[in-house]
């Protein structure tokens, strides 16, 4: 409840701090300095990629890492800080799955990691909810981090609502090919700093907090979870893929989808003149 000594004192700071959150998991992340990392729920597979490696690595340094417990980027980043430590804040009940095939995923972090919802339990996740989830994520953190966002994206509001909130705004660059990359190229013109690996982050937030240092573990990726392989391997693997090249190995990875049928999706839209081969076994989609 706010005004109370549990209750996150970076949160208290808002206007529109939320009068009452229900929680579950470990309350002593909340004591340690917390970024966010959001972004685009049908994300490419080298943003997940790199959204797991960067909470990987701002765990190893201390840093709690926060997100939203979507699909795509949020989901990456929950995953590369189960061990260090991360927050999902939901925008329907605590006892809500949403997406549903994240049920797993939350009910690990409640045990060990941390699970926010400021909706009573029972209440399913309307349209409306999601803003206010979002002030939440942005109002915990220290700064956020966008990675892949596409315009009028979810994202973008949550970067708005850390600017508003003083907080730092930082965005992963991305191809201009790519419409996912366009919201956080916008974010960078218009100010934001850019983030190339977790040492930016520490130094873009260092001020704020001096104690944090550069990151030196190296990211071992652990099993894939977000994907639902029998979703139709085709159109999973198609949204994957983005401009940047990324390896064939990573795509399964990312899909669940068993090998053979990730060739055959990949020969597909070969066939189809949407794909490029690169070296070392990567592959990139052309724009359509």
């Amino acid at each position: 409840m706010l005004g109370q000594g549990l209750y996150p004192s970076s949160l208290a700071e808002l206007d529109d701090a939320p009068a009452l959150l229900t929680v579950k998991g470990d309350l002593r992340l909340l004591d340690r300095p917390m970024v966010s990392l959001v972004g685009a729920r049908n994300a490419s597979a080298a943003a997940c990629r790199f959204a797991r490696q960067l909470a990987h690595d701002l765990g190893q340094q201390g840093v709690t890492v926060v997100s939203g417990l979507a699909r795509g980027i949020d989901s990456a980043a929950h995953d590369g800080s189960l061990e260090t430590g991360t927050i999902g804040v939901v925008a329907g009940g605590l006892d809500i799955f949403y997406p549903p095939e994240n049920e797993a995923r939350q009910k690990a972090m409640s045990e060990r990691g941390l699970v926010i919802a400021e909706m009573p339990p029972g209440t399913e996740p309307r349209a409306r909810h999601f803003p206010y989830r979002n002030r939440i994520i942005a109002g915990l953190s220290l700064g956020t981090v966008v990675i892949e966002a596409a315009p009028r994206s979810g994202s973008l509001i949550t970067a708005r609502l850390a600017a508003e909130a003083g907080r730092e705004v930082m965005a992963v660059p991305g191809s201009p090919l790519d419409p996912r990359a366009q919201g956080c190229n916008q974010l960078i013109r218009d100010g934001a700093t850019l983030i190339q690996n977790a040492a930016d982050v520490l130094e873009a937030v260092g001020p704020i907090h001096p104690s944090l240092a550069s990151p030196r573990t190296p990211f071992q990726p652990g099993e894939p979870q977000w994907l639902d392989g029998d979703a139709g391997a085709l159109a999973i693997i198609e949204d994957l893929l983005g401009p940047s090249p990324v390896p064939v190995d990573e795509i399964i990875r990312l899909s669940s989808a068993p090998s053979g049928a990730v060739q055959m999706a990949l020969l597909e839209l070969d066939l189809a003149g949407r794909l490029d081969r690169h070296a070392g076994g990567k592959v990139s989609i052309r724009p359509a």
